[in-house]
């Protein structure tokens, strides 16, 4: 009979989960006794790196991605992103290792105690097989849950000594899972589309993640309706140089309630719009506005404060929209005036994100960890084209530098552009090393400020004036690029910032930009 690891290496190949993230440790050697030479393994230097680096490949390749960790030690550091991982409801199957069974009940160094209920309540399911023989079945579990909208991660833990166990073969069911609508909510909420005079549509990941770019756009034409952004959105759901997009709501209630309230009617699709990020007070939506919720997330329609929810696939809701009732007439909305564009005498973060606009191709690939130049970021630098931007809808940073690597190794033959914070690309540094080694051609841009700007801006909000331990002048990301093995260059001024772009935007590997600005 086959072994577990011979099972589960054919499970995984069949299963298309042929490159495999990790961090291993001594509990997760014999799993890659053997390794067979159409596997690819991609190391991370830090478990939260291997996880932000597997999150970016599976949401470039729309497929679950396979990560393994070392045991409690490992998937500790990888927790962060675990979670980032779940918000951003990205297909990972976890794997970690676990002591030999005989040994478990003496609590041998570097095992795991309930090691399926660690990663809880952030993977949508999780297990230590009772049996060696059992591992393979659980991974096709893992990986169909993980599959399964809304997608997210998933968690196995495997004793060491499982993989050298014999093993029945075993056969991968096919399970066709879909969150169809229901068509007598979808034609209520058409009819009343088609009834609105002032209609607005706002667009969340959930758009992007059900590949539902072009349906957006028709509906929003069909009913000269505007769309906005929803708050805090992960993704690029519609084209933000066209003449209905009005925007991006701003995680606050007050403010989206003022953003809403020029609107009879509003289409929330893919995601949540009542996100907010600090306290606030009175109604959630404008009195006399008819909202509805469309998405495949069951939590996000359970916990929203206002409006009727339909949970389904946007895609499938979309298609059947598009079928509705004809619009009553209604003119064409105002579009968005341009902001004038900034001349370079100061070295902002807005002028630095003008330029990247200005000087990249409209198909390159923004992955975005720079919390405080977001504001910014939605005024100098459109997303023109679909599945072209990714950030973490978390919040929480160390996603975006390595998640750009897996990025670029689901996307070869796209260019990819890491736009990160300084504070940011410190919590991840190490994954400049998995960008050389592999030859990706990722172009680091760090806005450079000295500090924790974020902090700062938030900080005010609290009436402080001084942040302690909040600034690090001395760091040198040129520097620490070269000690990864990365060619670097810095810009200060204008001429700088544009010679250095161009240089890395044409380079075929990694390059990093040090953006330094006021």
């Amino acid at each position: 009979m086959p072994t577990v690891r011979e099972v589960t290496i054919g499970l995984l190949r069949e299963l298309g989960m042929t490159t495999i993230f990790g961090n291993p440790g001594s509990t997760e050697l014999p799993m890659f006794r053997d390794f067979p030479a159409d596997f690819r393994y991609v190391m991370g230097l830090q478990e939260s790196v291997v996880l932000g680096m597997a999150d970016g490949y599976a949401q470039g390749t729309k497929r679950a991605a396979i990560v393994n960790l070392h045991s409690s030690a490992g998937v500790g550091h990888a927790l962060g992103n675990v979670f980032s991982a779940f918000k951003n409801q990205t297909p990972l199957v976890v794997t970690a290792g676990q002591q030999a069974r005989s040994i478990l009940p003496y609590e041998p160094f570097l095992f795991a105690e309930r090691a399926a209920e660690f990663p809880r309540p952030f993977v949508k399911w999780s297990c230590e097989p009772a049996r060696a023989e059992d591992v393979p079945a659980a991974l096709h579990r893992a990986w169909l849950v993980a599959m399964e909208p809304p997608c997210g991660p998933t968690f196995v833990s495997i004793p060491i000594d499982d993989w050298d166990r014999t093993c029945a073969p075993f056969t991968p069911r096919n399970v066709h899972t879909s969150r169809m609508p229901d068509a007598d909510a979808i034609a209520t909420c058409g009819a009343a589309l088609a009834k609105a005079a002032r209609p607005l549509i706002v667009v969340g990941a959930g758009v992007a993640r059900d590949n539902a770019w072009d349906q957006v756009i028709a509906l929003a034409e069909r009913h000269n309706a505007q769309v906005k952004v929803a708050p805090m959105s992960a993704r690029c759901s519609f084209p933000e140089d066209h003449p209905l997009f009005a925007g991006f709501l701003t995680a606050a209630r007050e403010a989206i309630v003022t953003a809403l309230s020029p609107h009879d009617f509003v289409l929330a699709l893919g995601g949540p719009m009542s996100l907010y990020h600090v306290e606030g007070h009175g109604p959630h939506v404008p009195a006399g506005c008819d909202v509805w919720l469309i998405g495949d997330n069951h939590v996000h329609a359970a916990w929203a404060p206002a409006g009727t929810a339909i949970v389904a696939q946007c895609n499938k809701a979309l298609g059947m929209l598009l079928q509705g009732p004809p619009p009553q007439p209604r003119p064409m909305p105002a579009p968005r005036h341009p902001l004038p564009p900034l001349d370079g005498t100061a070295m902002t973060d807005a002028y630095v994100l003008q330029q990247i606009a200005a000087l990249r191709t409209r198909e390159s690939i923004i992955v975005e960890e720079a919390p405080s130049s977001r504001g910014p970021m939605h005024d100098r630098l459109p997303i023109v084209r679909k599945d072209t931007f990714y950030t973490t809808a978390s919040g929480g940073l160390g996603h975006g530098l390595p998640a750009a690597v897996g990025m670029a190794m689901a996307r070869p033959n796209d260019k990819v552009i890491a736009v990160l914070g300084d504070g940011s690309a410190m919590y991840a540094i190490q994954g400049l090393h998995a960008a050389v080694q592999h030859g990706l051609p990722v172009s680091f841009v760090i806005v450079k400020n000295n500090r924790y700007e974020a902090l700062h801006n938030f900080g005010q909000h609290f009436g402080m004036q001084e942040l302690v331990g909040t600034k690090f002048p001395e760091l040198d990301f040129c520097m620490l690029a070269q000690g990864h093995g990365l060619v670097a260059r810095r810009a200060t001024d204008a001429a700088s910032l544009d010679e250095a772009l161009r240089w890395s935007f044409a380079a075929s590997g990694p390059t990093l930009v040090e953006a330094v600005v006021l």
